[in-house]
């Protein structure tokens, strides 16, 4: 039977809602809508909404959604409703017991209803829903996909309780070409949106909701499809750009918020002093970003120009005019970022130092200036493992957070680091030094650019480093929904820096100097191994993108390795090792090594006595075993446990042939003991790498 459709719009119209996080709205409105309608259709929902299309749109005062080929009824359909066993339904009498009047009562079912059988011994209902039209459901969805979006804080308007993330103007509720009369937020639903702000902002009548996103667009000066809004901005912002013989840096981040903030987009280009040239780059673009929504743009060396684009809500017919009223807003912005800059550079970074003793870091981890004091000498220590220069990174720390009380830090805060760097060098700083001022914050994100110098590195890591000891050491961990101090983030990029860098640092002893810094910590007894676990915990979510198992990163965690780098090296090891064809038996073969082992005791670290073997296949395995020892103890001082796991998987063959042929429980415990200890001397190779018996 062809089932009947319509299309359905659903169309929200509000006060500005947050730029920020428009696209998450939308997306959520448009996710919690097919939830509920795939509950109305249930089992057959993936069938019955083949052919249905979902169109999210989203402007600065609109949320919409058009559900195109929806069918207008639910299917009637059959449900058996298992019951309890026909024999404690009746008694001798034949008369109904407790057990099938509330099966009966649950249901609501009359014991003289047609629908009441037996089915495989026990009493069944089969239960018959009509076709219901889906119309009056539909504002139901709507309400519960409205209640389910992810507002962190709603707010009231009005004498009215009703809550949204901003007050709501008006509803468009649309099935086919009638209205869904009902109330949704406290707002009448009807037929009826309105226009731009400025351009149209005048009752715009929808007759079907197809109609929706032309009208809005040819009459009412709005494009509500926020992926045409941002593409049309970015092709806008390009445009500009080349028209001044310039290129625009489009953050994506930026695009998303703009497109959120304008409905009929129109980019601009304006021009300021070439004097604030003068200023950090970084300064001036945090100064247009962040405060005046401004993009940037460069020349083709992407040396910074005295030009900004700005995206107008409105399409002005004096142009001109905008632009001179973002020119004159910019001006004062950047004159403050010069004068910041200007300001700050009459005083060394040193002189700010004793600025740092009255900032408190954290009350029991003491100031910022106790903690830049601890990564000093932790910083020192690093470098000297690493082959840097342990003056410089002692420098580097001491003076890494004095940029936090310069003007520009201040009132720019994303600029932390990056000024600093720029007065170090203005003091006569060592390059490097200036360098690891701003390389202490790197990786800021996933993906983000490493510190690349020694001494940055140094400072990155130790920076990381006292503070999780320090947080853990209070007993204030992470947990499952809060993470204040982003120990989470510092802990993936100290293993980034580590692995990425090649870093030959053993963690458990960093940890240990890191925690030794700290003169009272509650909770210092194991606290290094209580980190180390935590941090080392992080790598399993890294390995699960990149398609690694989590019995291969359990199989290296059960060995304990210390080192971040070696624990990669191991894990990409083991994770080649699963690909040999002789992979599977000799996990299995350890296992069942592990097995014996465990039954029998720990057999100490004798070596078997081969004048005590008596099979030949024993005697076999000994051999090929002991053949290997020199180069595998080469390959481990190599760090080479791809080339060791690979020597190992050699022996798949002496080792079947013991197993098929030797009896290790032998009578005489002497026999049975020497086995057990070429079995144990099997075990310890492979766990130079890892315990693969866990694969």
């Amino acid at each position: 039977m062809t089932m009947e459709i319509k299309d359905f719009l659903f169309e929200l119209r509000t006060e500005e809602l947050p730029p920020k996080s428009l696209k998450l709205l939308s997306s959520a409105l448009e996710a919690e809508v097919r939830k509920g309608l795939t509950g109305i259709f249930g089992d057959a929902a993936k069938e019955i909404l083949s052919n249905t299309r979902f169109q999210s749109y989203a402007t600065p005062r609109r949320l919409a959604l058009l559900v195109e080929q929806l069918p207008t009824h639910v299917p009637s359909k059959t449900t058996l409703i298992s019951g309890p066993p026909e024999s404690i339904c009746y008694d001798k009498d034949g008369i109904a017991t407790k057990a099938l009047l509330g099966f009966a009562r649950k249901n609501g079912i009359e014991l003289d209803d047609s629908g009441l059988q037996i089915t495989s011994g026990k009493i069944s209902y089969l239960k018959e829903e009509p076709e219901q039209p889906i119309r009056d459901l539909l504002a139901s969805v709507i309400r519960t996909a409205l209640d389910n979006l992810p507002i962190p804080k709603r707010m009231r308007w009005g004498a009215s309780r009703t809550e949204f993330v901003r007050p709501v103007h008006s509803c468009v509720l649309l099935f086919g070409e009638d209205v869904i009369e009902t109330e949704i937020l406290g707002i009448k639903t009807g037929r009826h949106t309105f226009g731009h702000r400025f351009h149209y902002n005048r009752a715009l009548e929808l007759i079907a909701p197809s109609d929706y996103e032309a009208t809005l667009a040819k009459t009412g000066y709005v494009i509500a499809d926020f992926a045409q809004r941002r593409a049309t901005i970015e092709q806008q912002i390009k445009q500009a750009a080349s028209a001044i013989n310039a290129q625009a840096v489009i953050d994506p981040d930026l695009l998303d918020e703009v497109t959120g903030l304008v409905e009929w987009p129109v980019a601009l280009s304006g021009r300021f002093e070439s004097r604030f040239l003068e200023v950090p780059a970084e300064a001036l673009v945090s100064s247009m970003k962040e405060h005046q929504k401004y993009f940037h743009v460069v020349d083709a060396d992407k040396q910074i120009l005295p030009y900004f684009i700005t995206v107008s809500n409105i399409e002005s017919t004096d142009p001109q005019q905008v632009i001179a009223g973002n020119e004159k807003v910019i001006r004062p912005r950047l004159a403050d970022a010069a004068f910041f800059f200007e300001t700050d550079k009459k005083h060394s970074l040193e002189s700010r130092i004793e600025k740092l003793k009255p900032i408190v870091f954290q009350a029991q981890l003491g100031t910022v200036y106790d903690k830049s004091q601890r990564v000093a000498k932790l910083a020192s220590l690093i470098a000297a493992q690493i082959g840097g220069d342990t003056a410089w990174a002692e420098r580097a720390a001491n003076l890494a957070k004095t940029d936090l009380v310069t003007e520009m830090v201040l009132e720019f805060t994303d600029l932390q680091g990056l000024m600093g760097s720029y007065y170090a060098l203005n003091d006569g700083e060592p390059a490097e030094v200036a360098q690891a001022l701003n390389e202490q914050y790197l990786p800021k994100f996933a993906g983000d650019a490493l510190p690349a110098t020694k001494t940055g590195i140094a400072l990155a890591l130790a920076d990381r480093l006292d503070t999780l000891v320090g947080l853990f050491g209070i007993n204030q961990p992470p947990t499952g929904s809060k993470d204040p101090y982003a120990l989470r983030r510092a802990t993936l990029g100290t293993l980034r820096i580590m692995v990425e860098h090649r870093l030959d640092l053993d963690l458990l002893d960093l940890l240990t100097a890191a925690a030794d810094q700290h003169a009272n910590l509650p909770a210092r007894a194991g606290l290094e191994q209580q980190v180390l676990a935590f941090m080392l915990e992080r790598f399993r979510a890294g390995y699960a993108d990149q398609g690694v198992p989590a019995e291969v990163f359990l199989a290296v965690k059960a060995v304990n390795p210390t080192k971040p780098l070696e624990f990669d090296q191991r894990v990409q090891a083991v994770n080649h090792f699963r690909t040999l064809a002789q992979a599977e038996a000799l996990s299995a073969a350890n296992k069942r090594v592990a097995n014996i082992l465990a039954k029998q005791g720990d057999p100490g670290s004798q070596a078997p006595s081969e004048s005590l073997f008596q099979e030949a296949a024993e005697k076999r395995l000994h051999s090929e075993l002991n053949s290997l020892n020199a180069s595998i103890d080469s390959l481990l001082d190599m760090g080479d446990f791809k080339s060791i796991l690979e020597q190992l998987a050699s022996l798949q063959p002496a080792i079947d042939a013991f197993f098929d042929d030797v009896m290790v429980m032998a009578d005489d415990a002497t026999i049975r003991d020497n086995r057990i200890r070429l079995l144990n001397q099997l075990r310890q190779r492979f766990l130079l790498v890892a315990d693969i018996s866990l694969l």
